[in-house]
């Protein structure tokens, strides 16, 4: 089947669009208050929606339909196909053709038509251009490295992708993406504490055919796909699509001229599938993806005249008046006192005079991202009976990325990141899917493993002792932590969900998983000075208490993690295109270990950190008011607790649980037809977020206060979208579209640091032009993305204290593309 949404332009577009379907807190008083309002608000509401559709089918009986129609939209938001209307969750769903419409090219352009959810890449310590930061409600993970998992999970063709990095992708030869807010702990597991994001690729047809797009842009944009359809038999069908992008970065280096923030990638695809009856299909599928760019487009937004590592590199360079407390250094010598640069204009003083501009970094450390992906799936289908589906999904798939960073974005090294990341996950899941008149639900398995080796490499000007300072000052290096790190993971999950029609009006679902999590952590983590030194050869296998240099043991060590989660609702149908919903769901995040270290540890043992879980209650209404007017909105209220919060021991982020929030919020979603012409769509959400409390960690400082917001947790959140087409004789239709999102000011880390901070509301604009011919299937299209040449902030990262630094990357500028596409 083909997938879309409403997307109205003609009298034949709409012909197609009508034929097709899409498959695709607080806890305490002032909590309740909120969400009892919202239940009043929207029975209220309903009351009159109810009221008003009834009227208007009353008023309009006797007249002809009209053309312009809304659809039924049918998601995999429980992972059974059913309508979106009588889904009792608050989804998102969009076809290709609706991404394509609304100029959504990636999973990070999601956020702009999407509430509630917000989608970064450049993950923050990672370097890495793929490296995906999601949030849903509130709910995610700042964190990309291997030890730590996600808080959303991101499912491509139902397969769940364990690594952050190459979550953020291009859509290329996709079907459809489904975004699905608050927790999803029955059906799809572990670490969907905020939501899931489900990417569908496209399905091959039984008649030959495809599509190309050629693109061309700003900053020389270059990219080209290409998708093809090959029936081999009835039986026997394949689809192949290749795509390859290409664009320079939009911010320079003054050292060596290199651009950040550039693209290029290339990725191929592959489906055959296999329907040897009418009962049985085999689906395979296969990826592949590369990415061999320059660094991530950061630039320097400030440092900590006081820290000791910003004045460390201050002394060192001879800058006037800079001082430092540390030996070699004695009272009395002109360098020492108190931790100090002074702000004035002098290149060897490691202050905001660095600062050169929003599109212009100052480091001179190498900097570097790839990545390189592929996978292999097979998922099997049988139709046992009439009633009774059952399903198997096997998935293999291997991700090696690396990510060097300047994190300080200046001519100091006071601190470069390098890390190599390979990992490999194989997941198997049994479905049984039971349907028929009253009763419908799903039993299934799950495993999944997973291995990682990282390397990471950590240049700075640190620790402060007498030997690396003596070396600094004579121009030579600092040092540099070098560690080696395997993690496993093992991962079992029995679940079931089941729904029951109570009557016409009237159902109710429930469903339990319960998961269990094995972690390994075995790691060779140690410093290494001078910093110019090279990799050992030999490993050292001994801790510093047994006379060697490592941090921590070098033996295995492991945890369990188990959880069991759940949910609940109950669905009434006000009237037939008129459904309200009360739910509950729950879901966790697994624990693990820190891996970063640049001392030893208490016993030289790791520092591990627990599972942490989100509830929600939630209710929704979902209502076709009229043929061509649908407006889907949902009110909730979740409670975040043990919550792995970032704290810091020395110049280390480590992770602790050690913290309770709330989050409440309001969504709304809707699509608006009046003519066969225009189309009018769009979206809202408010959140409202509390951190309860905060837990002391012996021995580490705390990066979060109770004043605190959560990160990438906007209070407000909007999006509007107008399209409007006209005939242009018999063969030919023009298409002109204008999208608006907004997003309030959000801060990107649990700080709350104000220089990395998207400190204003942002108004972010794309409009295009499009030309179709009706007859010969082709379409030109020219558009402008951030129209307005906005300038802000979209992500950021600090550590002021010790290090001292600040970086942030801004959004690329205004930029215009044309396009051409046409099937075949």
């Amino acid at each position: 089947m083909c997938f879309f949404t409403p997307y109205l332009f003609t009298k034949s577009a709409f012909q197609i669009f009508k034929d097709q379907t899409f498959n695709n807190t607080q806890g305490d008083r002032k909590s309740a208050n909120f969400f009892k309002r919202s239940l009043v608000a929207t029975s209220i509401g309903l009351s009159f929606l109810s009221s008003t559709a009834i009227a208007q089918q009353t008023d309009t009986a006797p007249e002809a339909e009209s053309e312009a129609q809304l659809e039924v939209i049918t998601v995999n938001a429980r992972r059974r196909a059913e309508s979106m209307q009588e889904t009792p969750i608050a989804v998102s769903a969009f076809s290709v053709k609706e991404l394509e419409r609304r100029g959504i090219e990636n999973t990070q352009d999601l956020d702009r038509v999407t509430p509630s959810l917000q989608f970064a890449t450049s993950g923050q310590l990672s370097g890495n251009n793929s490296a995906a930061v999601v949030f849903i409600r509130g709910v995610g993970q700042l964190d990309p490295t291997s030890s730590v998992d996600p808080g959303v999970g991101i499912y491509v063709d139902d397969v769940y992708m364990g690594r952050s990095a190459g979550g953020a992708m291009d859509f290329k030869d996709i079907q459809s993406v489904e975004v699905l807010r608050g927790p999803q702990g029955t059906l799809f597991g572990r670490n969907t504490i905020g939501g899931a994001v489900l990417v569908k690729t496209a399905e091959p047809s039984d008649v030959f055919g495809g599509k190309a797009r050629l693109r061309i842009g700003d900053d020389n944009l270059r990219e080209a796909f290409v998708a093809v359809d090959l029936p081999i038999t009835t039986d026997l069908l394949s689809r192949f699509s290749l795509g390859t992008r290409k664009r320079d970065g939009y911010v320079t280096r003054v050292y060596d001229g290199q651009d950040l923030g550039n693209d290029d990638t290339y990725s191929v695809n592959g489906t055959i599938q296999y329907t040897p009856s009418d009962t049985f299909k085999i689906t395979l599928k296969g990826d592949f993806t590369k990415e061999d760019e320059n660094g991530s487009p950061f630039v320097f937004a400030g440092v900590n005249e006081s820290a000791p590592v910003a004045a460390i590199v201050s002394v060192a360079a001879g800058c006037p008046g800079a001082t430092i407390p540390f030996a070699p250094l004695a009272p009395g010598d002109a360098g020492f006192g108190a931790p100090n640069v002074p702000n004035i204009d002098d290149e060897r003083c490691a202050n905001d005079f660095q600062h050169k501009g929003e599109f212009t970094n100052g480091g001179t450390a190498p900097v570097e991202s790839t990545l390189k992906g592929w996978g292999l799936s097979a998922a099997m289908e049988w139709e046992y009976s009439k009633t009774i589906t059952l399903k198997s999904i096997t998935a293999f798939r291997s991700t090696e990325w690396t990510g060097i960073r300047d994190a300080d974005n200046t001519p100091f090294d006071m601190l470069t990141t390098d890390v190599t990341s390979d990992s490999e996950q194989f997941s198997q899941e049994f479905q049984l899917i039971y349907d028929n008149d009253k009763v419908s639900g799903i039993t299934g398995l799950y495993y999944f493993d997973e291995t990682s080796d990282d390397k990471l490499s950590i240049l700075l000007a640190f620790p402060p002792s007498p030997p690396v300072i003596g070396s600094l000052l004579n121009g030579g290096p600092g040092t540099r932590d070098y560690q080696v790190i395997n993690l496993e993971t093992e991962s079992f999950a029995v679940f079931s969900e089941w729904a029951y029609e109570l009557s016409n009006d009237w159902s109710i679902s429930a469903g339990l998983r319960y998961t269990e999590d094995d972690k390994g952590f075995q790691g060779t983590i140690m410093n290494l000075f001078p910093a110019t030194q090279p990799d050992p050869t030999t490993l050292p296998t001994k801790a510093t208490s047994e006379g060697g240099p490592l941090f921590i043991f070098n033996t295995p060590f492991a945890d369990t993690y188990s959880a069991t989660t759940g949910s609940a609702s109950v669905r009434y149908k006000v009237q037939e295109n008129i459904n309200t919903y009360l739910s509950y769901s729950s879901s966790f995040k697994s624990g693990g270990f820190n891996s970063r270290y640049n001392a030893p540890t208490p016993g030289n043992l790791p520092i591990s950190f627990g599972e942490e879980e989100v509830s929600s209650w939630e209710i929704g209404v979902k209502a076709d008011i009229t043929n061509d007017f649908r407006v889907n909105a949902a009110a909730f209220m979740s409670e975040y607790s043990d919550i792995q919060l970032i704290f810091r021991q020395g110049v280390v982020p480590l992770l602790f649980n050690a913290g309770s929030a709330s989050i409440d919020g309001v969504e709304l979603e809707f699509t608006y037809i009046p003519t066969n012409s225009l189309l009018i769509e769009g979206g809202f959400s408010y959140l409202r977020d509390k951190i309860d409390s905060i837990t002391e960690v012996n021995g580490a400082q705390a990066t979060i206060t109770p004043d605190n917001s959560l990160p990438l947790t906007p209070e407000w959140q909007g999006n509007l979208g107008a399209s409007y087409s006209t005939e242009l004789g018999n063969n030919y239709e023009l298409t002109t579209r204008l999208d608006v999102s907004y997003t309030a000011s959000q801060y990107f880390d649990s700080s709350n640091t104000d220089i990395v901070a998207q400190n204003d509301g942002v108004t972010y604009v794309t409009a295009s032009v499009k030309l179709d011919d009706l007859v010969n299937y082709w379409d030109l299209t020219f558009g402008v993305n951030n129209l307005t040449d906005e300038r802000y902030i979209e992500q950021g990262n600090a550590s002021l204290a010790t290090l001292g630094y600040a970086e942030v990357i801004y959004a690329r500028p205004r930029n215009w593309f044309l396009s051409f596409s046409t099937e075949f």
